[in-house]
């Protein structure tokens, strides 16, 4: 690939030191995606600079204009502290004109609301647990078609926000409990949907018209499962000495029948095209013993450090970190914004 001038976009929290001599591990994890994007594509020789961004717009503007990259190799996650104004950040980069990787705006608020998202999947007949919606400040009315156990989640929030095992309700007493603690705790609509047990699977998904898929990767729960219910907590995603403890891990997802590989796949795709994602995402699924597969979500940007799932999926396709980046950054190049089939670009 032409060596390009680069602009990753982070968050200012999160604007990554040159080398990693002399940083605190805990430090280290929460800057580590940043880290690896920029160090990687410098090695590579890409001319890389980092703008971190909290509440304006204008360190973004006034480098692209200054520098003029070739393109924005967006890693932000939120904008002002509210994860749904990533979109708004992406959205501003089209109006710029500016090439950016990852996924377009439409893309995001669509995945990003679970609400919606829920419904357009539900509308394409892609199998989603079945759920019910709880705006915060209205009286809770508990629809009879929901069978327990029931888990309850925010409706916006991501990261595994507000998840802990109080999340599966049994009854409607925990159920009316959970519903409270997320509108209170997160501010939000409480998401309530059918509890899945099963396995729980990730797909990696490449592409904007033509997709790719990467191999199944699954979250192994340890001994977590036993006397717990095998959910992604926060504790579960983050904490990596809890994880040590209790033996959770994720790899390859083995022992999968060839056709339930082959729908993993087929619902990925579909997934990703019913919510107009681009770039790059994950899809998340539970698969019950019979082979019966449920999406859950789709996240429109996951974490693309060297150690996380993404990227150790790819691999197992032949792809390097440095093949994984090298392919996000052409996707991003190659994406028709509006304002390229406007000027015929």
């Amino acid at each position: 690939m032409k060596k390009q001038r680069v602009l990753v976009a982070v968050h200012g929290s999160l604007v990554p030191p040159d080398s990693l001599e002399g940083q605190d591990p805990r430090a280290i994890e929460e800057w580590r995606t940043e880290f690896d994007v920029v160090s990687h594509l410098k090695a590579v020789g890409h001319q890389v600079r980092c703008t971190g961004l909290y509440d304006s717009l204008t360190p973004l503007r006034t480098a692209i204009s200054e520098w003029q990259p070739h393109i924005v190799f967006n890693l932000l996650e939120e904008f002002d502290g509210i994860a749904m104004y990533d979109q708004h950040v992406v959205a501003f980069l089209e109006l710029l004109r500016q090439p950016y990787t990852g996924c377009n705006p439409r893309g995001l608020m669509l995945s990003r609301d679970k609400v919606l998202s829920k419904q357009l999947l539900a509308y394409h007949r892609i199998p989603t647990p079945l759920f019910a919606v709880f705006p915060r400040g209205k009286r809770v009315r508990l629809p009879a078609k929901l069978r327990y156990p029931l888990f309850v989640k925010s409706a916006t929030d991501d990261a595994s926000l507000g998840i802990a095992q109080a999340s599966i309700c049994t009854d409607e007493r925990s159920l009316r409990e959970r519903i409270a603690f997320v509108h209170e705790q997160t501010e939000s609509t409480a998401l309530v949907e059918e509890y899945i047990e099963g396995r729980e699977i990730y797909v990696g998904v490449f592409g904007n018209d033509r997709l790719t898929t990467l191999p199944p990767w699954e979250l192994n729960f340890g001994s977590l499962t036993e006397g717990q219910a095998p959910i992604a907590t926060r504790k579960v995603k983050w904490d990596l000495r809890y994880r040590a403890h209790h033996n959770i891990a994720t790899g390859l997802a083995e022992g999968l029948a060839d056709a339930t590989r082959n729908e993993l796949s087929h619902l990925a795709k579909r997934i990703y095209r019913a919510l107009h994602l681009t770039g790059y995402a994950r899809m998340d699924f539970r698969v019950r013993a019979d082979g019966s597969i449920f999406v859950l979500e789709a996240n429109a940007n996951p974490h693309i450090s060297s150690r996380e799932d993404f990227a150790r999926s790819a691999q197992m396709m032949g792809m390097d970190y440095d093949a994984v980046l090298a392919r996000i950054l052409s996707l991003g190049r190659s994406y028709q914004a509006a304002w390229r089939i406007h000027e015929g670009v």
